[in-house]
């Protein structure tokens, strides 16, 4: 059996001891399964070679049940509440990939400069993919903005081999960390996986987070698949709801490959509904082309799926990168 070179640890309900997995909840794919996806299903649509943005200069502070969210692009955010201000998968490289000239590249600029970032009080790092964990950003941020980095298990080791003075802190499904007076992070399961090589598939955790303030909680979904739903129904029965859900909405096509690791935009919305969450963001589509829908397919989907559900569009947001969003309070 290989060895983990990022956790070790007793074996429990979701590590064998040497892999992660979530019970009952299969991700993996061979690689006859990648050839299948990349080489037989015909044509992809086109992606424009850009897709712009905005630029958002965000306040030093928010204070008290105000709750600004700016989306920085793909699944990168900052909120902003309580006077804490939390940045969720910093990612400003160029390329989602470990190669600099190869690999999925931005379509769009992060919608914050990194020099117009606020002081910050807590990173949060869902997982291993270079679509959420960029170890440049991460150590430049240690530099300039520096503070606490929040990770599920294995993914400390992997930031502190690249550098030392990343502050990360690794915690299991289940945890809570305080990181501000009144504000503390719930370490909460998704259904996804997580490799940085072609060798350490699962051998680092994946996370959704859940930010607990005394203005409402806030879900940040990372990467997950929907499953029957009764992950959400069991969060929202555990936490009573929430007034933000930062919900992902595109890199589901093809579904046979997908489906099990990336909601689409149907799933999102029931993911919304599950959760009892008053309002939502779309996120993780229109920076990195990472399947093979089109660039606007996951907005038009959601729109429909939305008015099939009988939901407000003002209540699950589509925001363009560097743009903003005061959400209302509960």
């Amino acid at each position: 059996m290989p060895k983990n070179p990022y956790y070790s640890g007793p074996p429990s309900d979701h590590f064998d001891g040497t892999r992660f997995f979530y019970p009952g909840h299969p991700t993996d794919r061979s690689r006859l399964d990648l050839l299948k996806w990349k080489f037989g299903g015909g044509p992809r649509p086109p992606w424009p070679a850009e897709f712009p943005g905005f630029r958002d200069t965000p306040p030093q502070r928010v204070e008290g049940v105000a709750l600004r969210v700016s989306f920085v692009g793909h699944a990168s955010v900052l909120i902003q509440t309580q006077g804490a201000n939390i940045l969720i998968d910093p990612v400003w490289a160029e390329r989602a990939s470990p190669l600099a000239r190869i690999g999925p590249k931005r379509a769009n600029a992060p919608g914050i400069a990194l020099s117009d970032l606020p002081p910050l009080d807590a990173v949060l790092v869902t997982h291993a993919h270079y679509d959420h964990l960029d170890l440049a950003t991460l150590s430049h941020l240690a530099r300039e903005r520096p503070c606490r980095v929040i990770t599920p298990l294995g993914n400390d080791a992997i930031m502190r081999a690249r550098d030392a003075s990343i502050r990360a802190e690794a915690y299991d499904w289940g945890e809570r960390v305080d990181i501000a007076p009144g504000v503390a992070m719930h370490i909460e399961p998704s259904l996804h996986w997580s490799a940085r090589t072609l060798r350490d598939r699962r051998m680092a955790l994946w996370c959704a987070f859940v930010i607990d303030t005394p203005s409402g909680k806030i879900f940040h979904a990372g990467d997950t698949g929907y499953g029957d739903g009764t992950l959400f129904r069991a969060l929202f029965l555990k936490y009573h709801g929430f007034r933000l859900a930062n919900l992902p909405i595109g890199a589901y096509e093809p579904r046979w490959f997908m489906k099990n690791q990336h909601v689409d935009p149907e799933e999102a919305v029931r993911m919304f509904e599950d959760l009892g969450a008053a309002y939502a963001l779309a996120m993780h589509w229109g920076t990195f082309r990472l399947t093979d829908e089109a660039i606007e397919e996951p907005v038009k989907r959601l729109k429909v799926a939305l008015e099939r559900a009988g939901i407000a569009p003002e209540r699950f947001r589509v925001k363009r990168p560097g743009e903003f969003w005061e959400v209302a309070e509960l």
